[in-house]
This record gives C-alpha cells, structure tokens and sequence, in this order.
C-alpha cells in the first residue's frame, strides 16, 4: 500500500522525475528485496491503518459523536454487483473494513443491507483488544439497525448471539409484535422517529447517549443518503474499486437530493493493486 495525499518523502516526486524509491528498486536486483517492495508499496500493519483512520481526539467538553461512512464503488460509480459490495472489493478493502470496525463503538447499517449482504455480528480481534479496552470500548463494536418496519428474521445470528447486544433503530409507530420480537431475540430497540421512520440526527443522538460516540455506516445507499441530507455525516472513507460493470446497480448514497451539494475535504489517499482508498471530512 502506498499514501499518495497527503504528500511526504515516500510520495514526494524526485527531481528529474524519478519516483521515489525508483533507483533503489533498480539496485535490489531481479530478485527484489525490502526497496523493491517498498517502491511498490507494502501492507501496511493494522497498527499503521489504524493510525491512519484514527477518530478525532475528544475536545475539552470531552468526545463528540463523530459518524464516518465506509462505502465501495466501482470506477463507473456503481456501488454493487448484483446487489451485493463483496464482488467489487478487494483484499486491502477488507483490511480496512475491519479497522473500521476495530476503531468504531457502533456501526450502523439498514435494514436491506442486512438483508442482501447476510450481515452477522462483529467478532472481536486480538489486533485490536489492548487498544479499545484502554479506550473504554467493547471488545466489539455493536450493530445498529436502522429498520421502519422491523422487517427481519430475528432468528438470525446478528440478533441472538452477538458479542455486544445488537441495538434496532426505528420509529414510534413501529408495530408493537414486531418490538416485541426483537426484544425477545436479544435486541435493544431504540426509538429514533415520531412515526415510521427513523430520524438520522435523533438516531445519532441515541448512540452517542449511550456512549457510542465513534459511530461508522456501512450503509446501505438509502441510509447514506438520508445521512448525507440530514446533515449528520463527518466523514466519507471510499474505496474506488478499479472495475467497470455497466448495469444498473445503486450508486453509494440515494434518495432525495440535497438543496445544495455539501463540500468535504480530501485527508488521506492510499493505494494499493489499482484500489484507491479515499478520507474525506466536513469541509
């Protein structure tokens, strides 16, 4: 893996061109070596990734919610292949989802993509155990579903054996058989809406009165999008999968569009096998 943004010595161009580390490639030999690697990039340590994608430090109020989104998508802007993110990702994309999910204290997902992408619960990782006990978290994030109508299987693994009890977001009028159901199965229900629906910024209120304040989405397309207009995402992490599949597959965020498109700024830019793998913040 390579940093392309933000510049330092490893990508900094070379006078006359050169690309960094191309002359000691040359010197490794057609057998390479530890410069020949490093020229064409490495796999960067999940220590190293994390620190890349570190949460904000808390402020002297102590730590905000901060909500970043993790999404793929290919080079001609399709955020599935039928109807699933797997097929468009890579090896080092995985690497990443699971610091994601290593640094977060909640990842919050829709009710569909649970549904197409089988979702099961978060496992705990030793890479990760010193790191989040020092910091107060679970051992594994919790997984948080944003459902209107409660329509799961309840009998599935993410409900009855998670690691950390997985919390359901949805409305006042959500049916009480339903609530019921979900409770049973072992889940938090949190009522984040007046009717139907889920509102995003009481939804993101609800979590971060629990203490899950480094919040991350996987999405899905509609979720994103009523994030993104609701105003309540700080952050964009996208991988650009280097395929094309034409078709007619969602984008990464759907639903009404916003009155004004909203500006976020590039932090970071990695590299590796052709995948880029994007930071944008709030502007």
């Amino acid at each position: 893996m390579r940093r392309l943004f933000p510049v330092t010595d490893e990508t900094a161009p070379r006078p006359g061109g050169t690309p960094p580390g191309a002359a000691e490639a040359a010197g490794a030999g057609a057998a390479g070596g530890p410069a020949a690697a490093d020229a064409a990039g490495r796999e960067w340590s999940l220590r190293e990734l994390a620190a890349a994608y570190a949460y904000p430090e808390p402020g002297p109020g102590g730590r905000e919610p901060w909500l970043r989104a993790n999404m793929v998508s290919t080079l001609d802007g399709a955020a599935q292949h039928e109807g699933r993110s797997q097929p468009i990702s890579g090896t080092a994309d995985m690497r990443i989802f699971g610091t994601l999910r290593g640094l977060a204290d909640v990842v919050l997902v829709g009710a569909e993509t649970v549904r197409q992408e089988g979702y099961r619960p978060a496992r705990a990782r030793a890479a990760f155990a010193e790191a989040r006990e020092a910091a107060g978290q679970a051992p594994a994030p919790a997984i948080a579903v944003v459902s209107a109508g409660l329509d799961l299987d309840f009998s599935w693994p993410l409900f009855t054996s998670p690691l950390v009890p997985t919390l359901v977001l949805t409305g006042a009028a959500a049916a009480p058989d339903r609530v019921a159901a979900a409770e049973r199965a072992g889940a938090r229900v949190l009522i984040a809406g007046d009717g139907m629906g889920v509102d995003p910024a009481r939804a993101v209120r609800a979590l971060a009165d629990l203490g899950m304040t480094r919040m991350l989405t996987e999405g899905g397309p509609r979720l994103l999008g009523q994030l993104i207009t609701a105003g309540v995402l700080d952050e964009l992490c996208l991988t650009i999968s280097p395929m094309l599949t034409a078709g007619d597959a969602q984008r990464i965020a759907g639903g009404p569009s916003v009155a004004v498109p909203r500006r976020f700024g590039l932090v970071s830019l990695l590299e590796e096998e052709g995948f880029l793998f994007s930071r944008y913040c709030r502007a």
